[in-house]
């Protein structure tokens, strides 16, 4: 992620934000760096032998000599690898730009898409972007934000939504779309009145294009355009029994849209126990490749590949 405004900047010596295209090309580089950095040590480095006095071996350390456009560091890194070898990589962009980026470094993708259709869009365009990269396809796993409103029925779950929607005050939520569209100021215009003409942003460029396209093609005012952004923040939102919300997951993994989800829930702790609650069963059938259930390593979990050191590694977590 490679934020979106100048007061996040400001946190890291700049008075304003880097140029989006410029912005993203420094995070590919940043990423490489890091990533080279990672690499200073080879996994059987630290021999730690006592009776040798041999603390590591000195063929097993890398000097990184990075120079290019941003960054110039030399290395090798002061901290062993970790048993993981890499951390994982998240990466959330969807324009042109953070596709690329995603394509290069990322291992795991959020994304916002607001259909099936755009899902398998962006599912499809990033998969074939890694050819570019020397990359395969199942070396990225997409996890769209999905916020489930789970009830016994779909009429209560539906029931739930509105009564969430109801507590939304409409200036928190003309607020809240400003943000999400780019840190834009929406409060001289009409919340009955229709998304005005908001030119370029230097903040999120996808987010910017996917809302606007929503707004002029269903012919939303601003204040119905922000109800239906706020809560959630403009991820998917899915209501209904727990067939329902299995049976939406299910098509979205099948016709390739995903890999799988990036759980927003609506509140908590309520939303959170009544996922508990379900019986296991009715989600289980969803990932039919598991045999068996344990709780690995992050990147064990989503089978990220770094190398073939990782090859035998077998983590606990």
């Amino acid at each position: 992620m490679t934020s979106t405004q100048d007061a996040e900047a400001q946190n890291f010596g700049r008075t304003s934000h880097f140029e989006h295209t410029q912005r993203y090309e420094r995070a590919g580089e940043f990423a490489r760096v890091v990533k080279g950095l990672w690499d200073s040590w080879d996994d059987d480095a630290f021999l730690r032998d006592r009776e040798t006095g041999i603390f590591f071996k000195p063929e097993a350390v890398h000097v990184l000599n990075h120079e290019e456009k941003f960054f110039s560091v030399k290395g090798p890194l002061n901290v062993p690898r970790s048993p993981q070898g890499h951390p994982v990589i998240i990466q959330a962009g969807a324009s042109d730009a953070g596709i690329n980026l995603s394509a290069e470094v990322g291992e795991v993708i959020f994304s916002t898409p607001n259909s099936l259709e755009a899902a398998q869009a962006h599912y499809h365009t990033l998969k074939k972007k890694m050819a570019t990269f020397n990359r395969s396809p199942d070396q990225v796993k997409i996890l769209p934000g999905l916020s489930p409103i789970i009830g016994e029925t779909d009429e209560e779950a539906e029931a739930k939504f509105e009564n969430l929607q109801s507590m939304i005050h409409p200036i928190v939520a003309r607020d809240i779309l400003g943000t999400v569209l780019g840190h834009v100021d929406l409060s001289p215009y009409p919340l009955d009145g229709p998304l005005p003409d908001l030119g370029e942003t230097n903040a999120s460029k996808s987010t910017l294009k996917q809302f606007t396209e929503i707004a002029q093609k269903e012919n939303l005012t601003i204040l119905e355009l922000a109800m239906r952004v706020a809560g959630a923040r403009g991820k998917t939102v899915v209501r209904g029994s727990p067939n329902t919300i299995t049976d939406f997951m299910e098509e979205w993994f099948v016709e390739e849209g995903v890999d799988g989800f990036n759980t927003l829930l609506p509140y908590l702790p309520g939303a959170l126990n009544n996922l508990k609650n379900e019986p296991f069963h009715r989600f289980v059938n969803l990932f039919r490749a598991l045999k068996h259930y344990h709780m690995p390593a992050i990147r064990d979990y989503i089978d990220a590949y770094i190398g073939d050191r990782l090859s035998q590694f077998n983590p606990t977590f």
